[in-house]
């Protein structure tokens, strides 16, 4: 490998190092060691934050335009060493890792376009009524400000995408938000090349060095010491349900409660309609299991369960899924704690009163393959574990007795990222009555399509009730999700001399 890891904390533009050590884990290649990260370091970082935001929150929207900018081509800059070293700790393809690279910077560059537009600070003017009776009003303006600095945690999933400048850092620093990014151990190379891109864009932007910092590995002292730290002011995670809920305990606990912006996990349910079923069930089946093995089934979003109308049809839908999953050979999983809790949670699926095993598989190590079961819809009301994520390329289909105990399951699903209904014309009065159930359930409902793939747009939601995210009202994919980063502040009767000047032209 040509790239070799320097192993440092970037803290504020610095590289620093720590007395204790961590080595990488990697699919391939060689491992390498880092510094891991301690609370005094988080404390370190979060000062550094505190004391640049009031100068990054007064910058003007081109400025922080230009910083996203930057970051994107810094990015850009170092893509071969990207591509290079995020290949060989997470196992995934080039063609992966050169898409995702796109993805960040495209929503870094999407996010730049976004402030200069102005519309997200939702800026209000009721102008003064001196002479109303029985009371005047006020001049009253209003604008979406910068909270203040955010905790990042980066995920394991996607080491770009939704990591050290992944959509909640974009969101943050084009809200004018300082960050402080906990890097993932399972790609600490990829997570510090991308953060010597943004230093680097930092310092070419004559920026304030203290708005961004990276903190590698370290214990889940580490994290706690984040999350708990006076001066963060709201987190992005995403991440697993255990982990997820342990923090968003932790930011409710604080003497100053912060807002915490989990995704933890979804099934991401798909309704296969009886008419959609009758008519193109083979190539329903065939095209889901294409779906549950994308990337090894390692997206949030991966449409783990299927429901279908027992009989005929869902046969031809089954068989032709066992047909697609028996197709696919074993691959890498990112970690080796992933390719473990797949294995447990296939065991978990198969020990369930009721669950036939379709499809069962060998897989050891770090490598995974497909798993299919099926079970009847009321073995799987009577059992809430079925209903539990497993993160991989394992499906398991719901057989129903008719429409009405579809709705019934459709009832029974916790909150989710999302939810599909596979429909043709015939099958418009039982979506017309399943649309309000998923509409409560999900963040966002699809029709004849599949959940993997998440567009960055100004539309997407990726969010959902509990436990999909930790906030029902939130998005952590597209422009909407720099609201996570802002509050709204009313101005009395200010001067114009005092008020922003987003302001001043409304």
């Amino acid at each position: 490998m040509s790239y070799t890891p320097h192993g440092c904390h970037l803290i504020a533009g610095e590289k620093i190092t720590t007395d204790t050590q961590f080595s990488s884990a990697p699919a391939t290649g060689q491992a390498f060691e880092f510094s891991a990260g301690t609370p005094e370091l988080v404390a370190q970082a979060c000062v550094a934050a505190h004391k640049a935001f009031a100068g990054f929150a007064a910058t003007t929207r081109e400025a922080r335009a230009v910083l996203l900018e930057t970051i994107a081509d810094e990015i850009d800059a170092r893509g071969d060493a990207i591509t290079e070293i995020g290949s060989a700790e997470t196992g995934l393809p080039e063609g992966r890792l050169v898409g995702e690279r796109g993805r960040t910077t495209g929503q870094l560059r999407l996010f730049a376009t976004h402030i200069r537009n102005g519309d997200y600070l939702d800026r209000r003017h009721d102008e003064a009524l001196p002479e109303r009776q029985p009371l005047p009003r006020p001049d009253l303006r209003m604008m979406q400000r910068p909270i203040g600095p955010v905790a990042v945690f980066g995920a394991s999933n996607f080491p770009l995408a939704f990591s050290v400048a992944g959509g909640d850092t974009a969101a943050a620093l084009a809200a004018g938000c300082p960050v402080v990014v906990k890097g993932h151990g399972a790609h600490p190379g990829t997570g510090e090349i991308v953060a010597d891109a943004i230093t680097a864009a930092v310092k070419a932007c004559g920026m304030d060095a203290g708005i961004f910092s990276l903190v590698q590995g370290g214990s889940r002292a580490v994290g706690e010491a984040l999350v708990t730290d006076p001066r963060i002011k709201a987190v992005g995670f995403t991440g697993s349900l255990g982990g997820g809920r342990a923090l968003f305990n932790l930011c409710a606990a604080r003497p100053e409660p912060i807002p915490f912006f989990g995704e933890l996990g979804s099934v991401n349910p798909m309704f296969v309609l009886p008419e959609a079923a009758a008519n193109r069930g083979e190539k329903l089946g065939a095209d889901w299991a294409g779906s549950l093995t994308m990337g090894v089934g390692q997206f949030c979003t991966n449409p783990g369960i299927a429901l279908v109308v027992e009989g005929s049809d869902a046969d031809q839908f089954v068989t032709a899924a066992k047909a697609g999953l028996e197709a696919v050979s074993a691959q890498t999983m990112l970690t080796d704690g992933m390719a473990e809790a797949y294995r447990n949670g296939a065991r978990r699926v198969a020990e369930g009163a009721g669950v036939k095993s379709l499809l069962t598989t060998s897989c050891e190590g770090r490598d995974a393959a497909p798993y299919l079961f099926e079970v009847s819809a009321a073995d799987w009301l009577a059992d809430e574990v079925l209903a539990e994520e497993v993160f991989g390329p394992l499906g398991l289909v719901i057989r129903v007795k008719d429409a009405a105990q579809m709705l019934e399951i459709a009832e029974s699903f916790k909150g989710q990222l999302t939810a599909t209904l596979q429909m043709d014309d015939g099958d418009i009065d039982l979506a017309r009555d399943l649309l309000p159930i998923l509409e409560r359930m999900a963040g966002r409902v699809l029709a004849n399509g599949f959940p993997t793939g998440v567009e960055v747009c100004d539309t997407m939601v990726h969010g959902g009730p509990y436990p999909a995210s930790t906030n029902f009202g939130a998005t952590s994919v597209g422009t909407l999700s720099i609201r996570r980063f802002l509050r709204p502040v009313c101005y009395q009767n200010l001067p114009e001399a005092l008020l922003p000047k987003d302001l001043l032209s409304v």
